[in-house]
Order: structure tokens, then C-alpha cells, then sequence
């Protein structure tokens, strides 16, 4: 054996070199990494006695890309690129052999090689347009050749991790070997391309799949009309149809300077910029700075949820789908069979819809044991309150289950806005209290905001996050505080919205503004999608806010087909000359003077205030950081991540441009827009959020 350098090296067995890669964790193209292959081929090349060369990785998978923590630095060693060519142009028969994740530039490189041989458990992707990117080192030119065009665009816009099977049926892959003898698979297949003296098969000079394409340029154009909803706003997937098309289109040479320069311009870019922001925000939430990695994480082997509506069903569903039991609570036996029901359902339609076998559903269903006995929560480890949003009801919820639970069962709220330490105070036991805030429907939802309270023990917390983990959430910890991290914000531009519709917007002006800036729906189209009956009680009524005057004339939302919007039978939205009424009264009686209001007003008035809080919100030290009210408010509000996230946007915008929106409409509409203190101080020094 030959060491190449600390993470390559060169062995020959019989007439096969065999170079193997061994960088932890996962062989990403570092500088060093890309050294040593480029060290490893050119000696395996000039060594006579070798006749065909193996690649293959140590650990536990194949190259799984690019080095991420490089990007933005000045290269060193030789380029992906370099390293590329020897390999493409090896005189001697190159064989990929691939194990665990082969994705991005490990996928580039395997495609270079003249064979790929792989375990059945591997998955080749191309994910790079979820960091804003797209494959810079020939993905987007050798992949089509390969598979074909209509599967190379399926891959390059969605990132998608193909297994091995559907990546031999496809030819990306040549063979599959048996699981736990990769080596000597691919050494033996090696042996056979000799032996049957195979060619040399460089994918950049095989056409017969982009020359099938050429001259059908509805491939392309009904490709785009298809994932249009699902890629607006984004750049990176316009970008990889425009690399694809180049290989159907331009010479291969041509086609790869086209690659490179389309990739120059994402990297450099603010919306690749934003969504690795994004990116590493997510992984960083995990890190509780005062929670240990060794702190004792507490066994939830079974689950209670009280609740069998919309959220507890939802939440239950999350556990079932992690394998673990949950018992289920309702008051009413109505309540209680229409929830299981609910949960069946979705079960079946998900089935139908081919991702569950109707096995899949049974089994999820023999986890879930409904009851209307609280006390069938006594052995559970773990109890989530998902019941009606007042703190009365969830104070008598707590103050029983503190009789009922066993000692160390963690006692949750689902509560979006109320106070964690006051709910936890109708226990004997407040370090076991902890909010598990989850976002509707929430089995779809990603977000799950897990609020500590004042004498929230760690043990809990580690817990919680952890079983955010198992259940597919992406967990962040926040501090206790009206509406927590998400809810708070949100205040923020509702109330502004209110405002703008009253000083001379409309709900369709507000909502095509936030629409066009990258929000899943506007504040109104929002309200009439949740009901704008949600809290209001008609007993209570006032006419004092345009809401109520909207409830009491039973303009309730979609549910009734309409709210601050008129909507058809298929709930399609259209402005309202009734509501238009309504507004123009209202700012008449209130002696409101309108006027004409931009665009641009009408984001920074709902935008702005947004940040704000956000700095309030780490002054306060409610959130750990500032990447971590950006991943609340990507993953449970569905704000662009192309942005970055509310706080990411104010510094792609400016911090000091936010500051000077702030003053002055702090001037013109009073303290709502009262700067914060963390907001001036890191103008004035010149810094971001994340020196806060």
C-alpha cells in the first residue's frame, strides 16, 4: 500500500489498483481530498503493472460532495475540475465503487469514471439547488447523457436521492453488488471489463439520449409550466433547465462553460447566500449551549396527547408514525371517534396515494388507544395538552395531570401564546413542564418550538429536542414570552397590516405585496383560511375592529365562502366590493384620512417591525440566536428561504436601512415602531446579528 497523503491511498492487487479515499465524516472534497485522488490516479496511471483502477471510500459512505465549509474561500490544491480530467482521461479502465450517499460533486466525480458499481443501499443525488446551486463540476452535462433528459431535470430541480435500483434501471449505475463486499465486487467487476477487453466509456461522448431531445423544445417548456407553483421565486431550478437544455443544445464543451458560468453567478449570489444560511441554521438549532450532549435524556416509550382535534390528531400522528404508542383524550365520545376517524383517513389517503401499504396503516392504528379517562395517562412518559386556547382550561388540564402522571413524565403544552411558568405553577412539578409548540396540520408542519419555562429542567429539554428529532421536526428551543418566537413576530405585521388597509391599501394590496416577496399567502387570505370566527365571541361583539363588523355580518372565511375575500365553489379568492365597503366606513367613522400607499411601504411597514422584534427577541435572550428565529420562521411561517429568513433579510437589506425605516415611521405612526436597543447598537458599530 501507498499513501498518497493523510486521506488517500494506493493499492495493487494482481493487475487492479485499488484507490481508497478515507476523510470522516462523510469524504468531502476538501482540498486535501482532492490532492490525494489526483495523487492516487496519476500514479495508478503510470504504474505498468496496474491495468484497471478501483475507486472506492472508506467509512460510511461514497464521496458525499462538495466541502461546504470551503465555499467563499480562496482554492487551494488542485480543482474538482483537474481532478475530473485525469480520471475521464485515464487509459485504463476506471470502476466508481459507491456505498451510503453519493451526492453533488461525489456524484460528479463517480460520473467520470468509465463504470459504477454499487451496493443495493446506496442513493445517488444531485442536491445542490437546495443550497441555490447547481452542479458546477459537469453534473448537469454528463447526468442527462446518462439517464436522459426528462430524469436529469426530475433530479437537478429537486435534489432527489435515487436508490440504487432505480439507479441501475435508469444506467446511471452499471452493476449492483452484494451489500458488504463492495471491494472485491468491484474488483471483480474490473477483472471482467478486462478480460471482455470493454471500452472506455467516457459519458461526455455519449449523445444518443440529449440528441433524442433535440428539437423538442415542449420538453422544457411544459417541464417549467408544471413545477412552476413549487419553484416561484426560486433562481437555482431556472438555472439547472437552463444547464440541462444546454446539453441537448450546445456541444458538451460549450455546454460545460455555460454550467460554470450560470454556477459562478448562483454562488455568488444573495439567494444561495440565504439558503446556506439556512442550511447550517437548521443543524445549529440542535445546539442548546447549556445543555450538554451528556445530559440524561429521559425514555418516551409511550405518549399521551388530550386533545382529538385538529391537533392532537395531527400530533398524535407524528408519534404513530415514529413507531410509538399514544393514548388519545377526548371529554365526548363524538369528539373522540370523529378524531380517530380523522386520523384513519389520513392514513388511507396517504395510502391510496402509494406511500403507505394498507399494512402501514393498520399498523399505525394498533399504536393509537382512545379513551376519555384522563387516568389512562398514568403510565404515559411523555403527555402533550392540545385543548382550547384559554388559560383557565389549561390550568385545570395541568392541575390533574399532576395527580395522574407518574413521576418524570414530561407534562407539554401545545399552547401558541400563553405563559409556560403559569401553566407549569398549577403543578407540584414545574422543572417537568414544557411548551411543544406545533404548527398546523401538524403531521405536515416542520417546525416544532420548544419553549422553556423558568424551572424547565434539562433533562427535559435534551429530551424534547431529541424527540423532536425521532419524529421528524425541526426542534428550536425559545424562550417563555407572549407568542413565543414565531407568534410574537407574526403580531407585528398583523397589526401593521390592519393599519394599512385602514390608511388606504386594500387586503388584495397587502397580500399580492407579501405574495410577491416570497410568502406562501398574504395576512387576509391567511385569516380567511384559518376562519376569522377563531376567537371571536359573538356575545362579546363590538363592531370595534374590522374583523368583528366582518363576523357579525357571518363573513366567517373560506368555511362559508366568504371573508375578507368573496370565494367561489372550488374556493377561489376574489376582492370583495362588500368588505371594500366595510373598510372605507370604517376608516370614515374613525376619522381616518386615506391616501395612496406603495408597494414598497406596504413591505417595509410589515416587514420591518418583524426584524425589530427579532432583536428585541435575542436582546431579551428568547431565542438563542439570530439563525434561529430565520429557521422558525422558514419552517413554521413558510417564509422564503431564498431570503434567509426575517432576520438574514434585514442584513441582506441593511441593518441600518431597517433602523432608518424604523425612526421614521416611528414618527409618522408613533412607538409601535420604537426601535430596538440591540437594532441601534449594531448599527452604530457596524455589525450583524450574529455578533448579538
Amino acid at each position: 500500500m501507498t499513501a498518497i497523503n493523510n486521506v488517500t491511498d494506493l493499492t495493487v492487487e494482481g493487475d487492479i489498483g485499488v484507490v481508497t479515499l478515507n476523510s470522516p465524516p462523510v469524504n468531502a472534497l476538501s482540498a486535501a481530498v482532492r490532492e490525494g485522488l489526483k495523487g492516487a490516479f496519476e500514479q495508478a496511471i503510470a504504474d505498468s503493472a496496474v491495468k484497471a483502477i478501483v475507486l472506492i471510500c472508506d467509512g460510511k459512505t461514497f464521496i458525499a460532495g462538495a466541502d461546504i465549509t470551503e465555499f467563499g474561500k480562496a482554492m487551494t490544491g488542485p480543482s474538482l475540475q483537474e481532478v475530473q480530467n485525469v480520471i475521464e482521461n485515464a487509459p485504463k479502465p476506471v470502476v466508481a465503487a459507491i456505498h451510503g450517499t453519493v451526492l453533488g460533486g461525489g456524484l460528479e466525480v463517480a460520473l467520470v469514471a468509465h463504470y459504477r458499481v454499487a451496493v443495493p443501499s446506496a442513493k445517488a443525488g444531485l442536491p445542490e439547488v437546495n443550497i441555490g446551486l447547481l452542479p458546477g463540476a459537469g453534473g448537469t452535462q454528463r447526468l442527462p447523457r446518462v439517464v436522459g433528459v426528462e430524469k436529469a431535470l426530475e433530479m437537478v430541480t429537486t435534489g432527489q436521492h435515487v436508490p440504487a435500483k432505480a439507479a441501475l434501471a435508469m444506467g446511471l449505475f452499471d452493476s449492483i453488488v452484494e451489500e458488504g463486499a463492495l471491494r472485491d465486487g468491484a474488483i471483480a467487476f474490473a477483472r471482467v471489463v478486462l478480460a471482455e477487453d470493454k471500452p472506455l466509456t467516457r459519458i461526455r461522448d455519449q449523445n444518443a439520449k440529449v440528441e433524442a431531445a433535440r428539437g423538442k423544445p415542449e420538453i422544457f417548456s411544459e417541464f417549467r409550466k408544471a413545477n412552476a407553483r413549487k419553484f416561484r421565486g426560486f433562481k437555482a431550478p431556472e438555472y439547472n433547465i437552463q444547464c440541462v437544455e444546454a446539453s441537448v443544445n450546445l456541444p458538451f464543451d460549450e455546454g460545460l462553460k455555460l454550467e460554470r458560468k450560470l454556477f459562478m453567478e448562483l454562488m455568488s449570489g444573495s439567494q444561495s447566500a440565504a439558503q446556506r444560511h439556512a442550511f447550517f441554521a437548521e443543524r445549529q438549532a440542535a445546539k442548546v449551549p447549556d445543555v450538554p450532549d451528556d445530559t440524561p435524556i429521559i425514555p418516551v416509550r409511550k405518549v399521551g396527547v388530550i386533545g382529538a382535534g385538529t391537533m392532537g390528531g395531527g400530533i398524535s400522528m407524528n408519534f404513530l408514525n415514529a413507531g410509538i404508542p399514544v393514548t388519545i383524550i377526548e371529554a365526548k365520545a363524538e369528539n373522540l371517534d370523529r378524531g380517530v376517524g380523522v386520523i384513519r383517513r389520513n392514513y388511507e389517503n396517504t395510502a391510496k396515494k402509494g406511500r403507505l401499504t394498507e399494512a402501514d396503516v393498520e399498523k399505525r392504528m394498533a399504536l393509537l388507544t382512545p379513551s376519555m379517562n384522563l387516568e389512562d395517562l398514568a403510565d404515559c412518559d411523555l403527555i402533550i395538552e392540545a385543548v382550547f386556547e384559554l388559560m383557565e382550561i389549561k390550568q385545570e388540564v395541568f392541575g390533574k395531570l399532576d395527580r395522574i402522571a407518574k413521576p418524570g413524565a414530561i407534562l407539554a403544552s401545545n399552547t401558541s401564546y400563553l405563559d409556560i411558568d403559569v401553566i407549569a405553577a398549577s403543578t407540584s412539578r414545574p422543572e417537568s413542564v414544557i411548551g411543544l409548540h406545533f404548527f398546523s396540520p401538524a403531521n405536515v408542519m416542520r417546525l416544532l418550538e420548544i419553549v422553556r419555562g423558568a424551572k424547565t429542567d434539562k433533562s427535559v429539554i435534551a429530551t424534547s429536542m431529541q424527540i423532536g428529532k425521532t419524529i421528524g421536526k425541526v426542534a428550536v428551543l425559545v424562550g417563555n414570552c407572549h407568542g413565543f418566537v414565531g407568534n410574537r413576530m407574526l403580531a407585528q405585521r398583523q397589526r401593521e397590516a390592519m393599519s394599512l388597509i385602514l390608511e388606504g391599501a386594500m387586503p388584495w394590496d397587502v397580500d399580492r405585496v407579501l405574495y410577491d416577496f416570497g410568502l406562501p399567502m398574504g395576512p387576509f387570505a391567511m385569516s380567511d383560511l384559518a376562519g376569522l370566527d377563531i376567537g371571536w365571541d359573538p356575545a362579546k361583539t363590538s363592531s370595534s375592529t374590522i374583523r368583528e363588523v366582518l363576523c357579525e355580518m357571518d363573513r366567517r372565511g373560506q368555511k362559508n365562502g366568504k371573508g375578507f375575500y368573496d370565494y367561489d365553489e372550488n374556493r377561489v379568492a376574489k376582492p370583495s366590493a362588500e368588505v371594500e365597503k366595510v373598510i372605507l366606513d370604517f376608516a370614515e367613522k374613525r376619522q381616518i384620512q386615506r391616501r395612496q400607499i406603495s408597494d414598497q411601504e406596504i413591505l417595509e411597514r410589515c416587514l420591518y417591525p418583524m426584524v425589530n422584534e427579532g432583536a428585541k427577541i435575542l436582546e431579551e435572550g428568547k431565542a438563542i440566536r439570530a439563525s434561529d428565529i430565520d429557521t422558525v420562521w422558514i419552517n413554521g411561517y413558510g417564509w422564503p428561504v431564498y431570503t434567509g429568513g426575517p432576520m438574514f433579510w434585514g442584513e441582506l437589506v441593511g441593518l441600518d436601512k431597517v433602523l432608518a425605516g424604523m425612526k421614521a415611521f416611528q414618527e409618522q405612526h408613533g412607538d409601535d415602531f420604537k426601535p430596538s436597543a440591540l437594532l441601534e447598537r449594531l448599527v452604530a458599530e457596524g455589525k450583524g446579528f450574529k455578533d448579538a
